[in-house]
C-alpha cells in the first residue's frame, strides 16, 4: 500500500471512530428536561417545585416566578426573593418526582443583591432538603465551591477562585457519572473530583442568607 492510500485509510478509520463515539454518546443520553418558567404564572412557585424548610421550621426562601426584562430567556425567571437570613439559612427549592443518578445538569443565574451572601447554585442527588450535593458561585467571595451537605451541614469538597461579574448572567453545569463529578462555570471546567456519598436523588436550586438571585433555563439530562 502506497503512503497516500495509507493516509486516506487512516483518515477514514479515524472519522468512523469519531462518528461512532458521538453516536454512542447520543444513545446513552436521554432527551433533556428544560424549565425556562416562561409558561408559568408570575408570583407563584411552579407546581413541580417545593420549598425546603429552615432549621426553625420556616420556608427556606421566597421562591416564585418573576416577569422581568432581565430574564436570560424572556419573559420569566425563577427568583429567590427573601433578602434576609442567618449565616446558615440555606434557601432550597427542589423538584418533585424528578429523580436522577448519572446526569448533566445546568442552570443560568443572575446575582441581584446580598450583603452577607450573594449568588447561588445547583443541587443534585438530593435525598431531601438536608442531604445533597451542591455547586455554588459567590460573587462576594469571588469563588466557586462544591459541597457535600449532610444533615444540613456543608462539607467542602473543593474551592476554585473565580472573578464573578454581578452585572451579567452566568452558567453552572454539572456532569456526574458514578463517583466522577465535573463542574463547569461559563463553560470552563473548574472541578474534576470523585465522591461516593450520594447515588441518586432530586435536583434543585440553592441560595444562602440574604442572597437574592434569579435563575433561568434549568436543564436536566439523564445519562445512562
Amino acid at each position: 500500500m502506497n503512503p497516500s492510500t495509507l493516509i486516506v485509510v487512516s483518515f477514514i478509520a479515524s472519522l468512523q471512530f469519531a462518528i461512532g463515539a458521538v453516536a454512542a454518546q447520543a444513545e446513552t443520553a436521554s432527551p433533556a428536561l428544560v424549565w425556562n418558567f416562561d409558561s408559568e404564572q408570575p408570583g407563584v412557585l411552579p407546581s413541580q417545585f417545593f420549598i425546603g424548610t429552615l432549621f426553625d421550621g420556616r420556608p427556606a426562601g421566597d421562591w416564585q416566578v418573576q416577569a422581568t426584562e432581565r430574564a436570560k430567556s424572556p419573559p420569566h425567571v425563577l427568583a429567590q426573593l427573601m433578602a434576609k437570613g442567618a449565616e446558615h439559612a440555606y434557601k432550597v427549592v427542589l423538584i418533585k418526582e424528578v429523580m436522577a443518578s448519572d446526569l448533566n445538569l445546568e442552570v443560568s443565574f443572575l446575582p441581584i443583591q446580598g450583603q452577607a451572601d450573594m449568588g447561588g447554585g445547583l443541587i443534585w442527588r438530593a435525598a431531601d432538603d438536608r442531604n445533597y450535593y451542591l455547586a455554588r458561585a459567590n460573587p462576594l467571595e469571588q469563588n466557586i465551591r462544591v459541597y457535600r451537605v449532610e444533615k444540613g451541614v456543608r462539607h467542602l469538597l473543593e474551592n476554585f477562585d473565580q472573578t464573578i461579574d454581578v452585572r451579567q448572567w452566568h452558567t453552572l453545569r454539572v456532569t456526574h457519572q458514578g463517583c466522577r463529578v465535573n463542574i463547569f462555570y461559563d463553560d470552563k471546567q473548574v472541578f474534576d473530583l470523585c465522591d461516593k456519598t450520594f447515588h441518586a436523588g432530586m435536583i434543585g436550586l440553592w441560595t444562602k442568607s440574604d442572597a437574592v438571585t434569579y435563575f433561568d433555563d434549568l436543564r436536566l439530562q439523564h445519562v445512562k
